[in-house]
């Protein structure tokens, strides 16, 4: 059955109130970890009944759905513009890997639910994958225009290469989150890596 039809003005008033459940949705993720969300304490702290909240998200893991797939356009645009800002394939590397860092830093809470397992029963929609994979193509493809260029010879086929670097970045990250996250960028037993693991891909990949 097709929703009525809002005036502007209410439609406004619902997705502000929309807007206001996924913000405070974050700040629970971000204060409790990520499988700590309740629709009881969702609704506490936007001030409605629980039954309202299924006016606007038909469950908690509609909620979950929608910002997996924002957290997935976020990191995608972050990891376009560092590419798009490398002038070679290891300054592309170093920026991808800040950027990496850096959404995870900003995003903890979206970092943890679109990275890792933490919502036993999650399955991201069809249409929310195809967001996480269209981030995952426009990358592939700015790799292997460099790799044509002849900027990196890697020993290994582009799928590889993807799943090294992409193994590389996410264990720092991950790594860095869970042992100093109140330390900065270029900080920390782990933060600090992201020249050293550059180096490591310069001496194996590049060519004197």
């Amino acid at each position: 059955m097709k929703p009525p039809t809002l005036s502007p003005r209410r439609q406004r008033n619902y997705d502000a109130m929309k807007q206001s459940i996924l913000d405070a949705a974050r700040e629970i993720m971000r204060a409790d970890g990520v499988a700590a969300l309740t629709m009881q304490e969702l609704a506490r702290k936007v001030e409605i009944r629980p039954p309202s909240l299924y006016h606007y998200f038909a469950s908690k893991m509609e909620i979950y759905d929608t910002l997996f797939r924002y957290g997935f356009q976020l990191f995608g645009e972050a990891m376009q513009n560092a590419g798009e800002r490398a002038g070679s394939f290891l300054e592309d590397l170093r920026l991808s890997m800040e950027a990496y860092m850096t959404f995870a830093l900003e995003n903890p809470d979206l970092f943890q639910l679109c990275f890792e397992r933490h919502v036993p029963g999650f399955i991201p929609s069809e249409e929310s994958l195809k967001v996480s994979i269209e981030a995952l193509k426009r990358a592939t493809g700015r790799i292997n225009a460099r790799l044509e260029r002849g900027e990196f010879s890697p020993d290994m086929p582009l799928p590889r290469v993807m799943d090294l670097t992409s193994a590389m970045m996410h264990g720092l990250v991950a790594l860095h989150l869970a042992n100093e996250p109140h330390l900065p960028l270029g900080q920390g037993r782990f933060g600090s890596l992201i020249p050293d693991a550059v180096s490591v891909f310069e001496k194996a990949w590049i060519k004197k």
